[in-house]
């Protein structure tokens, strides 16, 4: 499937949602990780029952995020939303569960596979451990695979992104396709980080991924791995010193509500993907089922492209909110690769092997 470019008019609709979500929705709302308020709960309680599909349809599929009810993710998801409604002719819809109502990505991911739950949006973090078959997911995280979201998708569109979701075969899990997530910066709370020298000794949190915890063990620092939901708080209370995420993940959860410092290193190319449940494909006639996978296949290029506006737009608005923001020079740039790719690349090699390691590298100089 072809992240094939959107059309002006369907762009136009998605990107006002997520401009007024980056905007006074932002500024306005209390971060639900941490509010207690009567009011806040009330008011997330709506905004998540106004993410549940059309009540007149027949069959409701369940997807879960871990992102904002106001994030990227949950955009895109609504625009399926309307896609499924529009191409069953009202009979089917998809109910949004977002913030990790329905579990982090691991839970999720087993739920999908078991038939539990219809659908998850899943960054790589939990893939490559979610079965012996998809290990080779790991190489999707290693740092500075790409220079740009353009030369991603010239690999994910090909044999080597296809051969990635075929993966998931026999594991009651059909993938989809691709979402963008964005590039990974990493942010703390101690000190301006200009060089991969000065993480030296810092607590870092990295999603629940073998990978990254080696690329900041490279770096000197001391990888913490934790589930998405838990990050707000132990970053609040010094459990760890900084975290990374792509611009706009750090926008929609407020994430610089306790960090002052982000690097635009530019370090892994996030990319996320979406699946759904086999067991539920299964039990659609052939006319639904082609309807969810044409909702999908339609949305997943649109939702790429509104993350990579998000994303762009994400850093100017987090300096508006106070964090000190630092582009390295491209003599530090060099740094940030020569500490970490080649021990990524051989620890990753390890654990897949040389042949699948060197076929991505390979297709990567072919695309480009």
């Amino acid at each position: 499937m072809k992240l094939k470019r959107v059309t002006a008019v369907l762009l136009a609709g998605v990107m006002a949602m997520g401009l007024v979500a980056c905007g006074s929705g932002s500024d306005t709302a209390a971060d639900t990780t941490t509010s207690t308020s009567t009011a806040t709960d009330t008011a997330d309680d709506s905004e998540s029952s106004d993410l549940l599909g059309s009540a007149d349809a027949t069959i409701h599929l369940k997807v879960g995020t871990t992102t904002a009810p106001d994030g990227h993710y949950v955009l895109g998801l609504v625009e399926m939303q309307k896609k499924l409604e529009e191409y069953s002719n009202g009979e089917m819809t998809l109910d949004i569960y977002p913030n990790s109502a329905l579990g982090g990505e691991s839970d999720m991911m087993d739920a999908v596979s078991m038939g539990t739950q219809d659908m998850v949006l899943s960054s790589t973090g939990p893939i490559p451990d979610f079965s012996s078959a998809t290990d080779n997911w790991a190489t999707l995280d290693l740092p500075y695979l790409f220079e740009t979201a353009e030369d991603a998708y010239k690999v994910l569109d090909g044999e080597i992104g296809q051969s990635l979701l075929d993966e998931f075969q026999g594991s009651g899990i059909k993938a989809i396709g691709f979402w963008e997530n964005g590039f990974r910066e990493l942010t703390n709370n101690t000190k301006e980080v200009a060089t991969p020298a000065d993480l030296a000794g810092m607590k870092i949190r990295t999603m629940e991924n073998a990978v990254h915890m080696a690329t900041y063990t490279a770096l000197g620092a001391t990888p913490t791995a934790m589930a998405w939901g838990e990050i707000f708080s132990a970053l609040q209370q010094g459990t760890v010193d900084g975290q990374e995420n792509p611009p706009v993940n750090i926008l929609n959860d407020k994430t610089y509500e306790v960090q002052k410092y982000m690097v635009l290193d530019k370090h892994i190319a996030s990319i996320v993907t979406f699946a759904i449940s086999e067991k539920f494909l299964d039990s659609l006639p052939e006319d639904l089922q082609k309807v969810v996978t044409d909702a999908a296949e339609t949305v997943t290029p649109e939702a790429s492209e509104v993350c990579k506006k998000l994303n762009d737009e994400g850093v100017a608005k987090l300096e508006e909110y106070g964090m000190e923001v630092y582009t390295p020079t491209e003599a530090e740039l060099e740094d940030w690769h020569s500490a970490m790719r080649q021990p990524c690349i051989d620890y990753v090699t390890g654990q897949v092997g040389e042949d699948v390691v060197n076929g991505l590298l390979t297709a990567i100089e072919q695309a480009n």
